[in-house]
């Protein structure tokens, strides 16, 4: 069972958005433990064929690289953010139905390990190297809080299809 904590080893301002960032995905995994894989694929909304467990973790994931690679460090997409268009703005979300969801986990954790160090070795004041929509360039500490919002928004998502496709909730 996945271990999560809401409540922070110490109370300085990076070490309580990094502890909520860790809790919500932490939470986010736990949704998933225990399902099957058939019913890791069901999109169990009869309008919304990618809200899916494994599309989830997916978009979970490759939210988090744009969030942190290309807008905050300027690199260039990768993955399924190269196949975007404006009919099909999640390819990461449909692609995901083809990838085993223990994958999709272990790689959304390795990612999670990763920036956990990368964001430690910014000021929480720096800015992003890319420019949101309105022109604006937003600091670190934006990208965490969005980061915390993205992810406890699609935990949401989680509950909801985890218990359509096996009844399980509660977690």
């Amino acid at each position: 069972m996945t271990q999560r904590t809401d409540t922070p080893p110490a109370w300085d301002e990076r070490t309580q958005l990094m502890t909520f960032l860790d809790y919500v995905r932490d939470t986010a995994r736990a949704k998933c433990e225990g399902v099957s894989e058939e019913d890791a694929r069901r999109a169990p909304l009869p309008d919304s064929p990618l809200m899916t467990l494994c599309g989830l973790i997916s978009h979970l994931r490759w939210v988090e690289h744009y969030w942190v690679q290309v807008m905050f460090l300027g690199e260039e997409p990768e993955g399924p953010l190269t196949q975007a268009t404006d009919d099909d703005p999640d390819p990461e979300m449909r692609t995901a139905v083809d990838i085993p969801l223990p994958q999709l986990l272990a790689e959304y954790e390795k990612q999670s390990e990763g920036y956990r160090r990368l964001l430690s070795d910014h000021d929480l004041n720096a800015r992003a190297e890319r420019t949101i929509r309105d022109g604006r360039q937003v600091d670190l500490r934006w990208v965490i809080l969005h980061l915390i919002e993205e992810t406890s928004r699609h935990n949401g998502h989680l509950d909801i299809v985890r218990e359509l496709v096996d009844g399980q909730t509660g977690v």
